[in-house]
C-alpha cells in the first residue's frame, strides 16, 4: 500500500508519519519510508542522530542511476537522458518491489533499526545552497515520483511518504500515486485550509483522503474539526508525553506509547487496508500517462529534445502480477 502524509507546515505530519511507520514495523509489516519534504526531518523522527540523518543519500543525486536501472530494455525509451519524472513504465522496464534488493535501494536506501523491526528509509535530499535562485524543489522530488511510477506493492506491504508541506505536491502528478492520503490537520482555520485545497484539487482524480486531527485538546477542538471536514475525519490524536520525549531525543520504547494513540495508529492502518479493495491499476496507469503527456507537452519535449509521448506503451498496465525483468 502506498500511503502519503500531507498537511500544512507545523501540523505534525512528520511526527504522525514516523509514528505510523513505527506502528507498521511493530506489526511486522515490510516498510519503505520516503522523506519527500523540503525540511528533512523524518530520519530524526525515526531515531537517527544528527550525523546519520544528514548522511542519508539523496535520491536526486542518484537520478542517473535510477533512470538507467528503471529503463531496462524498454525499446520506447531511447536513453536514460530522455526520462523525466513522469516517464511511465512499459514492456521491458524494470520495476521496484518493496521486499527486494536492487541497485536503487542499494544506492539510495538505508536500513533503520526500530524497537520492533527494521525499515528502509530513503530521502529526497535537502534544498542546498547551490539550489538557491536556480532550482525548484519539485525537480528534486522528481526521483520519488519516478520510483513510485515503477513500484509494485502488495496489500501487506507499505510505502509511506512524508510529503512536502501544504498543497505543493499538486505541482506534479505525485498526489495521485497513493492508495490513501492522510491529511494531518490542527483544529484551527489555517489547519483545515490545506484540507479544503486538497479536497478541491483531488476531486477529479479519485484520491482517497482522510483527515487525522492533531493537537486536539478537548471537545471544542473535536467539534470544530467535525464541522469543518465532516466524514473525512478519521481519527484524532492528542497530547503525547512519548512524543515529547522523542522530540527531545530520549524516546522510550515504542510499546510505551499511550494506548489511545496506539489505537489511533491502528485506525490508520485499518483505513489503509480497507482502501485496497478500491485499488484500480488501470486507473493508476492511465493517470500516470495523463500527467506524463501533460509534462511532455509543457516542458519535457523541449527539455530533452525528444517526443516523450512516444514513451507511452498503450498496451501496458502496471499491476501486482506484472513480470519484473531481471537485471542483465
Amino acid at each position: 500500500m502506498k500511503i502519503a502524509f500531507v498537511g500544512k507546515g507545523g501540523s505534525g505530519k512528520t511526527t504522525l508519519s514516523s509514528l505510523f511507520i513505527r506502528h507498521l514495523a511493530a506489526n511486522e509489516a515490510p516498510v519503505v519510508a520516503v522523506d519527500a519534504d523540503i525540511n528533512q526531518h523524518l530520519g530524526a523522527a525515526l531515531g537517527l542522530d544528527e550525523a546519520a540523518a544528514a548522511g542519508l543519500p539523496a535520491l536526486g543525486a542518484h537520478l542517473p542511476l535510477i533512470k538507467e536501472y528503471l529503463r531496462g530494455t524498454n525499446p520506447r525509451i531511447t536513453s536514460a537522458a530522455t526520462m523525466i519524472k513522469t516517464t511511465p513504465p512499459g514492456e521491458g522496464s524494470r520495476l521496484l518491489r518493496v521486499q527486494e534488493t536492487n541497485p536503487v535501494y542499494e544506492a539510495c536506501a538505508r536500513t533503520v533499526r526500530l524497537d520492533d523491526g527494521d525499515i528502509r528509509l530513503m530521502a529526497t535530499g535537502p534544498f542546498t545552497e547551490s539550489d538557491l535562485g536556480v532550482a525548484c524543489y519539485h525537480s528534486k522530488v522528481g526521483a520519488v515520483e519516478l520510483c513510485l511510477n515503477h513500484l509494485v506493492d502488495g496489500p501487506d506491504e507499505y510505502v509511506v511518504v512524508d510529503m512536502t508541506a501544504g498543497s505543493d505536491s499538486f505541482a506534479s502528478g505525485m498526489f495521485t500515486r497513493f492508495d490513501m492520503t492522510f491529511l494531518v490537520a490542527e483544529p484551527t482555520r489555517k489547519g483545515v485550509s490545506v484540507y479544503r485545497q486538497y479536497k478541491e484539487y483531488a476531486r477529479d482524480f479519485g484520491v482517497a483522503l482522510k483527515v487525522v486531527g492533531n493537537k486536539v485538546q478537548g471537545p471544542d477542538d473535536l467539534d470544530f474539526l467535525r464541522e469543518e471536514v465532516g466524514d473525512d475525519l478519521l481519527v484524532t490524536v492528542g497530547h503525547s508525553d512519548w512524543v515529547r520525549t522523542m522530540e527531545k531525543g530520549r524516546p522510550a520504547r515504542f510499546d510505551q506509547l499511550e494506548a489511545g494513540n496506539r489505537m489511533a495508529l491502528q485506525a490508520l492502518q485499518d483505513a489503509a487496508e480497507d482502501s485496497y479493495a478500491d485499488r484500480d491499476w488501470e486507473r493508476y496507469t492511465s493517470q500516470m500517462v495523463h500527467f506524463h503527456l501533460r509534462n511532455a507537452e509543457t516542458w519535457g519535449n523541449e527539455r530533452t529534445g525528444a517526443d516523450l509521448a512516444a514513451q507511452v506503451d498503450p498496451s501496458f498496465v502496471l499491476g501486482e502480477h506484472t513480470p519484473v525483468p531481471q537485471p542483465g
